[in-house]
């Protein structure tokens, strides 16, 4: 799956579940934790992340650097779908 493709998806995501479908302001670069969500919210990124893609993300794996940005977090899934 493109890269792009997987950006599309977490955006979309982020946008109906955490930004009421406003979008305004919110790009790939935008740091997630704190302007977007929060720690509960994390936990619901990475649960719609492992079904929507098919990963396992195990508790290590669930740092600001693979999960920081939607950009982040697209190239992580792109790793783990390549894995």
């Amino acid at each position: 799956m493109p890269r792009a493709d997987i950006q599309q998806e977490i955006r979309t995501f982020l946008t109906e579940n955490f930004l009421f479908g406003q979008a305004n302001g919110f790009t790939d670069d935008t740091p997630l934790l704190g302007n977007v969500i929060d720690s509960t919210g994390v936990l619901q990124l990475v649960i719609h992340l492992q079904a929507q893609f098919a990963i396992t993300i195990g508790d290590e794996e669930v740092t600001t650097e693979n999960l920081g940005t939607v950009k982040d977090a697209a190239e992580f899934v792109e790793r783990k779908l390549i894995v």
